[in-house]
């Protein structure tokens, strides 16, 4: 069965939504086809061993579920099985239609359902469906339904395993379009897939291998897009490969549809675990205690989704377990948890020793540069390049998502690098590769073109040129890109295109490929000081600040419950109050007049007459006095500690950035005393930092217009104006 009958056979199962029109809403068409596309299939796939399934399961009975499931499954040949004496075939075909009785439908379809076993309960349990099997009864619509599924032949003979697995992927496709907005939540496009996987398995030598077992994972795997793609991918290089996939998602619908698949397709839908991958690692564990690993991983984890509901979990694990637990590089901001998902990848990574692992993920722009030196995400990246981890970076089209039109980027980490990647990172400017949609899906606006999509033929194929970009691994390497008078992208090509000048395009040969030392992306971030210079005099402005000190305005007040006692401190504190205040006039009395520009001159002073009156400032009562009484004046005395070293003025601090190829006090002699000769560094706050600032790399300078050319566009827009308001007046 080819592509396009794979396509025509799902729109016709799809076209049942005609008859759900009304009741439902387009997004909500979902919701009856792929539950009821997995009992129509699994009811086909079990008609064969049905009658001798029923006959044994009655010499079963008595014995324990865990004996019943082996042995009913060893009769139906598959991972599930049912007990039910009805089906959903269409009257007068069998003798226990759902159809022979309309009037209680809705209950024996139930019953029907429940008459599955356990593994196919819990998918229908989380598909919802007794509620849209209620849901239709109401607005009868319900027979019809059935009806109509039951007239679709999805029998082996029909449509083998492989096939229906194509068939139930563009089910899943097309209700992720139309449910838009929701889409991106669960369902990555396939051709956003298909470079993942290409770049994730490209490299790889051992997959022709016969017989070779690849295990494959995504901790947020939706509806299972990734795992299918990289399973397909695997098979049509080695039909004889055996590729095993394992996925994690808390999304009860979209486990449900990966479960499906997975059991549609024969796999081991056990493999499919129901949680979230942050509080309940599905795969921490295996069932003799040792550390789950994966070949290959692969993920589109949610964008810009805080993480706050698992914020205890996860910070206790990093803090008791460290670089032990699968977080110990640190947490990044709670608004945006998608570096956990990283840590959480490369904590599954097999060693290097055992052949190692690849991992491909989908980020948006924030982990490529958020946080500053030190932040956890700056931590994560430093640990990440450090280890030599980062293999690439693609930054794809803008518009490619259903529910975002922003940047992004696939990463690409190895810790079994090739032996000329060591130290290197690679980033790749996929941007301009890409193709109009010819109707917008949500956000979906634009896609990666594949010819080999059946639904594109005549697309570039612009997901092998970003592949054999990559695989090149090459500094500089370019591609033609041609822009329309309005500098929109037309299209691109490895050799020089031809250009039709009269329509105004235009063409530049544009850097895709560069390549950069895993230092590149790291610096210091130094703090620069400079000394804290002030002046000191008892002027009636500068004494009436003191009124607004917290540490002077806190005398007066009390914390205490018991009233007596509270009043008695508040009436202490204002006596204090007033003492100070009485200590400030005196001094302004002898010294008023004195501008000090040297702070131990001016505390000499000021002592010599707190002890003549016994006041005896304490010293957060000096502090005050010092802030309001002191002004910063660059011709002052530089303010020391009691070692005779300069204090820093907090106002004039400053940082500077500080590439790691570079050193410190040479950028510092060179690009800082210059200006300021009396700065210095504290080395006590210089910080690692690192991020990946791939737009800046692929900047390209855009010249402005020619004003001739500007003003002749304006010329040609006043006289548009005048026409118009000539016709309003007119």
């Amino acid at each position: 069965m080819n592509g396009e009958t794979h396509s025509q056979l799902a729109n016709f199962i799809w076209s049942i939504c005609n008859l759900l029109r009304g009741p439902y809403k387009r997004n909500e068409y979902r919701k009856v086809i792929l539950p009821l596309t997995v009992l129509r299939r699994f009811e086909c796939l079990l008609e064969p061993t049905r009658q001798a399934a029923l006959e044994e399961f009655q010499s079963l009975k008595t014995k324990p579920e865990r004996v019943q499931q082996a042995r009913l499954q060893q009769i139906t040949g598959h991972r599930f099985y049912n007990l039910s004496r009805m089906q959903l075939t269409l009257p007068g075909e069998k003798i226990h239609s759902l159809l022979d009785d309309p009037n209680n439908l809705a209950p024996n379809l139930n019953s029907y359902i429940n008459g599955f076993s356990a593994n196919v309960r819990a998918i229908m349990e989380k598909f919802k469906f007794s509620e849209q099997i209620a849901h239709m009864a109401e607005k009868n619509i319900l027979f019809e339904v059935i009806k109509a599924f039951a007239g679709i032949d999805l029998s082996p003979q029909r449509v083998d395993q492989m096939q229906m697995g194509y068939v139930f992927e563009e089910l899943i496709r097309i209700g992720a379009e139309q449910s838009n907005e929701e889409a991106g939540e669960h369902f990555t496009p396939r051709e956003v897939i298909k470079l993942m996987v290409n770049l994730l398995l490209a490299p790889e030598q051992d997959l022709a291998k016969s017989h070779v077992v690849k295990t494959i994972y995504d901790p947020a795997c939706g509806t299972g897009g990734m795992l299918s793609v990289a399973e397909e991918y695997i098979r049509h290089l080695n039909s004889e490969a055996k590729p095993k996939v394992f996925g994690q998602d808390w999304n009860d619908e979209a486990w449900a549809v990966c479960k499906s698949d997975m059991l549609i397709k024969g796999e081991d839908a056990n493999n499919i675990i129901l949680g979230d991958s942050f509080t309940r690692d599905g795969f921490d564990r295996d069932s003799d205690g040792n550390k789950w690993t994966f070949d290959y991983m692969l993920a589109n984890p949610p964008f810009g989704v805080e993480w706050k509901q698992q914020q205890k979990t996860i910070q206790q694990e990093a803090d008791t377990l460290g670089y032990a637990g699968r977080f110990g590089a640190g947490t990044p901001r709670i608004n945006d948890g998608a570096l956990l998902f990283l840590q959480h990848m490369i904590a599954k990574m097999r060693p290097v020793d055992k052949d190692g692992s690849r991992i491909a993920i989908v980020f948006n722009g924030s982990p490529l540069f958020t946080g500053d030196a030190g932040s956890g995400e700056s931590e994560i990246r430093r640990w990440i390049i450090e280890n030599d981890w980062l293999e690439a970076i693609v930054a794809l089209p803008e518009q490619l998502f259903y529910n975002t039109g922003i940047a992004t980027y696939i990463w690409v980490i190895t810790n079994r690098k090739a032996k000329e990647r060591k130290g290197k990172i690679q980033l790749i400017d996929a941007r301009n590769f890409w193709v109009q949609m010819e109707k917008s899906l949500g956000n979906k606006r634009r896609r990666i073109g594949d010819p080999n999509d059946p639904n594109h033929p005549r697309d570039p194929d612009y997901i092998a040129d970003i592949t054999r970009v990559y695989e090149n691994f090459t500094d500089g390497e370019s591609r033609w890109v041609v822009f329309d008078k309005d500098s929109k992208v037309l299209g691109v090509n490895g050799l020089e295109p031809t250009v039709d000048d009269s329509n105004g395009q235009k063409k530049k040969y544009l850097v895709v490929s560069k390549l950069f030392d895993n230092e590149d992306f790291g610096y210091h971030k130094i703090t620069v000081e400079r000394p804290l210079r002030l002046n000191f005099q008892a002027t009636a402005e500068r004494i009436a600040r003191l009124e607004e000190q917290t540490a002077f305005k806190n005398l007066a007040t009390s914390s205490k419950k018991n009233e007596i006692v509270r009043q008695q401190e508040i009436e202490t504190g204002k006596a204090r109050q007033q003492a100070i205040r009485d200590l400030l006039a005196a001094f302004a009395d002898q010294h008023g007049d004195t501008l000090f520009k040297d702070r131990k001159q001016f505390l000499l002073a000021l002592r010599e007459i707190d002890r003549a009156r016994g006041v005896k400032l304490s010293a957060p009562e000096l502090k005050a006095v010092l802030a309001v009484l002191g002004e910063r004046d660059e011709t002052a005395s530089i303010c020391r500690d009691k070692q005779g070293n300069p204090e820093p003025d907090t106002d004039l601090r400053d940082t500077e950035t500080v590439p790691l190829k570079e050193g410190v006090e040479e950028y510092f002699r060179r690009e800082v005393l210059p200006h300021v000769p009396d700065a210095w560094i504290d080395h006590s706050k210089t910080k690692v930092g690192y991020e990946i600032p791939l737009n800046r790399h692929f900047y390209r300078y855009e010249p402005p217009r020619e004003l001739a050319e500007i003003e002749a566009e304006i010329k040609v827009l006043e006289g548009e104006i005048l026409d118009l308001l000539r016709e309003v007046t007119a």
